[in-house]
């Protein structure tokens, strides 16, 4: 049988490690919420005020050539400029791909050719040279905190 003050002392040491490990706790969702990081997109030479900017953030070359963006945003267009802010990104490298849907049909539209005829673009301002932009042209490092980049929609 268990004498009352083994169960007190039993009860009160379940009840310090509860708050030890509550207040441990804190201190790591403090550092996680500051291991993330935003980035600021301003979006310049908007010549058309209609429709939106279909904007893709990728994390890998492999992704950025075809694959799946990790977060994909669309960006209302009302004037010469515009901008979205992408939340909650793991630091690290990233490459940005962007086209201006004017006409708001979801789907950037191309000549019979393949070519776009709807303006499209990249982080760093990468250029189209012959095909899509390049990652190594495109790829940027993204800081814990607020980060920016600037792209000119063509």
């Amino acid at each position: 049988m268990t004498s009352p003050r083994i169960k007190t002392a039993a009860l009160l040491l379940s009840i310090a490690t509860l708050q030890t490990a509550a207040f441990a706790m804190v201190p790591l969702n403090q550092a996680q919420a500051q291991d993330t990081a935003n980035v600021t997109v301003t979006f310049t030479g908007i010549q058309s005020p209609t429709g939106a900017i279909m904007v893709g953030v990728y994390d890998t070359e492999a992704a950025f050539a075809g694959g799946a963006p990790v977060q994909g945003l669309r960006v209302e267009v009302s004037g010469p400029e515009a901008s979205t802010v992408v939340a909650g990104l793991k630091p690290g490298r990233y490459g940005i791909k962007v086209y201006h849907d004017i006409n708001g049909d979801g789907r950037m539209n191309t000549n019979p050719f393949g070519m776009p005829t709807e303006p499209y673009a990249a982080s760093n301002n990468a250029p189209a040279r012959m095909g899509p932009p390049a990652w190594a042209d495109a790829v940027f490092e993204v800081t814990a905190g607020e980060n920016a980049q600037s792209i000119t929609i063509d």
